[in-house]
């Protein structure tokens, strides 16, 4: 490596290292050891394919200065001759070894990326719904990503850099004391006039670094939340485009300004360090040529030494920066160390279970429950705060007992922030309760596998959410296996098979960012067919139809209706057919049951469920005919603890 490239090299490393010099322990040490130790092998042979480059780079300028001396003498062609000949088998050795230690260099490193995002991924998914929604995606996403690859480098450029230029460094430093000490220390006394510039301009430019990464990221989120269809919608409703515009012109005119000035001292960097490189090589011929006049030296080792000289500076300035480097490289283990430390609220058994075979049950037996605080499954800097917040949401749920038998429908109403989402969301595990159980065929949840759990229970929500992908794609994913005569079948019965038959691409159609080529009664209806071809024996509806208008709501109870045949069910409802066409209903209100039983029998005792029925169902009993139908069923509650 040349001067001027370690120069680069060496500002590159301190504009990209990061400041945080949170300590690390041996602990940390040895994780990264466990992740290490399944690629030891190609490690192995990574650093003495390294070594061994080294000294092959060290040989040349040697055998280079041999080669002059015998043209100088003139008296042995074939020494020459040969002499290059072996300047050209170690030129192709180096190739061929810098091609082998390339690879071994990033066979490692990606097969780290590979391992740290699985385990992150992996780790991830297992955490609770409140982990996700009191972090920041985009934060989440760069521990992925650019933490991911920070501790890779650690391994493809850190350590063969460290291996490599120490050898490297120690055989030059030799070689040339052994040709010229005199040469050699004034050489080193030039160092530092080397070192320190890089060092002090690395600092600089990463400053300008760090402040045109926060630009970056801040119009980033501004694009994403501005270019989403939602975050579109918003804008053109209530936004001020010129406003808009000059706060993203002003962010990218101030990134523009910091390129020109990084652009500027990386210029006068690189000039100056190559008027030191020049003033050595000077320095080199100079006093060399004095040697040789005074009978010191020949002129093959002045060659020698000029060419050794890169192989001296280089490796120094490269390990003056290795600290900044492996510092780098820790914090970003550490960061992905603190992701994968989050412990999981939920947690599959050692010895889980499936759910029994047959018709499905649910029994709450006394169930206490509170959201845990934030301090328990999140982390300050993925929320971007400085403190979690360390409050509990206080207890939602009292002593929640019923019983919905196979077949039976069973519909919770209530006030708003009454607990009918939270019971709902116990039923699939979604958070593990405080006390009491949750049952499902007479086996408690905590002890049956998460797949069959899955397997069992369906549920469907408000938001109705669909992945930006294919209609094809979003239905599969609650069975994977599925044909597409299954996906038409339950397409009809969820009453879109008509819909999309229609579009030009069928069942490869893109349904858009969160579904949003579609309706809202149209999104919720490929929910549904998804719930069908899940085929769980138990059904939840929470809040599934409470956005829609009259027509969509109409094409979603039918294909609901379909959905529940058959199956038991909970139903958080909002209209009085839903609640009319309930085997029981139970009153929600302040985490407790207050009342429970027939619609009838609640109207005839005069209770709360009567006040509801006045205000909260008015206009659906009017829409029903004062009661005289009772149409499929439907939910609506508050989705985080209604």
């Amino acid at each position: 490596m040349s001067m001027e490239m370690a120069a680069w090299s060496s500002m590159y490393n301190a504009m990209h290292a990061q400041e945080d010099r949170r300590p690390f322990s041996r602990a940390v040490l040895r994780r990264i050891a466990g992740f290490a130790r399944p690629h030891k092998a190609r490690l192995f042979w990574f650093l003495a394919s390294s070594t061994v480059l080294a000294v092959l780079t060290v040989a040349t300028p040697v055998l280079a200065g041999q080669a002059v001396n015998a043209i100088i003498a003139g008296d042995d062609l074939g020494l020459v001759v040969g002499l290059a000949a072996l300047i050209a088998g170690i030129a192709l050795a180096e190739a061929g070894f810098g091609l082998v230690t390339r690879w071994f260099s990033a066979s490692i490193g990606e097969g780290l990326i590979l391992d740290l995002r699985t385990a992150v991924y992996d780790h991830v998914q297992r955490m609770p719904v409140a982990f996700f929604t009191r972090t920041r995606t985009g934060a989440l996403v760069s521990r992925l990503n650019n933490d991911v690859i920070g501790a890779q480098r650690a391994f493809s450029d850190v350590l063969s850099g460290v291996v490599s230029n120490t050898v490297t460094l120690l055989l030059t430093l030799v070689v040339m004391v052994g040709i010229s000490w005199q040469i050699t220390l004034l050489a080193l006394v030039l160092l530092p006039v080397f070192v320190l510039p890089a060092r002090r301009m690395g600092s600089r430019l990463a400053r300008l670094e760090r402040e045109a990464t926060e630009h970056d990221a801040a119009m980033g989120t501004r694009m994403t939340e501005r270019f989403s269809a939602p975050g579109a919608t918003l804008v053109k409703l209530f936004g001020r485009p010129r406003e808009e515009s000059a706060e993203f012109a002003f962010r990218a005119r101030r990134v523009r300004d910091i390129g020109v000035r990084t652009a500027m001292v990386q210029e006068v960097f690189i000039t100056a360090l190559t008027l030191v490189s020049a003033l050595a090589l000077a320095l080199v011929y100079g006093l060399g040529g004095y040697f040789v006049f005074t009978g010191g030296l020949d002129s093959g080792s002045v060659v020698a030494l000029a060419l050794l000289l890169s192989r001296l500076y280089a490796p120094l300035t490269s390990l003056a920066s290795a600290r900044v480097e492996v510092m780098s490289a820790m914090v970003s283990f550490s960061r992905v160390f603190e992701v994968l430390d989050l412990e999981p609220l939920v947690k599959e058994a050692p010895d889980a279970r499936p759910v029994p075979e047959g018709p499905v049950s649910v029994e709450f037996d006394r169930v206490g429950f509170g959201y845990p605080s934030a301090d328990r499954f999140s982390l300050a800097s993925l929320e971007e705060v400085v403190t979690l917040d360390d409050r509990d949401g206080g207890q939602v749920l009292h002593g929640i007992d019923f019983t919905a038998a196979p077949g039976e429908t069973v519909a919770l109403v209530g006030s708003s922030g009454a607990g009918k989402s939270t019971i709902a969301q116990l039923v699939p595990r979604l958070y593990d309760v405080d006390s009491g159980a949750v049952r499902i065929s007479g086996v408690d949840v905590r002890e049956l596998s998460a797949a069959s759990l899955r397997s069992a229970v369906g549920m469907v929500t408000q938001d109705g959410h669909l992945f930006h992908e294919t209609i094809r794609a979003n239905l599969l994913l609650a069975r994977p296996e599925a044909t597409d005569e299954q996906l038409w079948d339950v397409l009809r019965r969820a009453r879109l098979d008509g819909l999309v038959a229609a579009l030009p691409d069928g069942l490869d159609t893109m349904v858009g960012e969160r579904g949003y080529r579609f309706s809202g009664g149209e999104r919720q209806r490929l929910t549904i067919a998804r719930l069908l071809l899940a085929s769980p024996g138990l059904v939840i509806l929470d809040e599934a139809t409470s956005s829609l208008d009259a027509t969509s709501e109409a094409a979603v109870q039918e294909a609901l209706a379909e959905a529940l045949r058959g199956r038991t069910a909970i139903v958080i409802a909002h209209r009085l057919s839903t609640v009319r066409s309930a085997d029981r209903i139970l009153v929600i209100e302040e985490g407790r049951i207050v009342e429970q039983g027939s619609h009838e029998e609640l109207l005839a005792a005069h209770g709360r469920y009567e006040e509801l029925y006045r205000t909260q169902f008015a206009d659906s009993a009017a829409e029903d005919g004062a009661g005289a139908h009772a149409a499929g069923p439907c939910s609506t509650a508050p989705a985080a603890a209604g």
